[in-house]
């Protein structure tokens, strides 16, 4: 069975009405974008605009996410991680973050890499329950934030041979 996708015939191509959606899409994201950029604005941090370069950049999707999975105020997700400070807090240590060398995940054969911090103070706990200082987040190599939690990676658990 042939799974080829089928393309159109060329004369239904519709140049017009395809510059019209991507004007469109082009203006829909910058508007987006401003908003996100406003968002951050308006969180009582020093420095925000550290979180909004290019080669260190916290979009609201993933601060959502961060909160979502992490945030001890948000009752989701209860095997992992917790931040356990004020959202503005978790947003300077981010920042802050930002300023680790970046280290290779290593992780499933990731290329993203890492930034482990030490606030020192406690800012959550590991999925272990254990208090931390830490918080590792996770980025793209051009910089672009995926994730943030307390706590360093857990290690894979090793596999045992029969």
């Amino acid at each position: 069975m042939d799974n080829a996708v089928a393309t159109p015939a060329p004369n239904t191509f519709n140049e017009a009405q395809w510059l019209q959606v991507l004007f469109l899409l082009a203006d829909t994201q910058s508007w987006l974008q401003q908003l996100q950029e406003g968002l951050i604005w308006q969180l009582p941090v020093k420095k925000r605009k550290k979180l909004l370069r290019q080669g260190w950049y916290l979009s609201a999707k993933v601060l959502a996410h961060i909160l979502e999975r992490h945030y001890y105020k948000v009752p989701r997700h209860p095997l992992t991680g917790k931040f356990t400070i004020s959202v503005p807090q978790i947003v300077a240590c981010i920042r802050d973050a930002g300023q680790e060398q970046p280290a290779p995940l290593g992780v499933g054969g990731s290329h993203h890499l890492q930034r482990v911090w030490d606030a020192g103070m406690p800012v959550g706990y590991d999925p272990a329950g254990n208090t931390v200082t830490t918080l590792t987040v996770i980025a793209t190599t051009s910089g672009e934030i995926m994730t943030a939690f307390p706590g360093r990676v857990q290690p894979p658990p090793p596999v045992s041979s029969p």
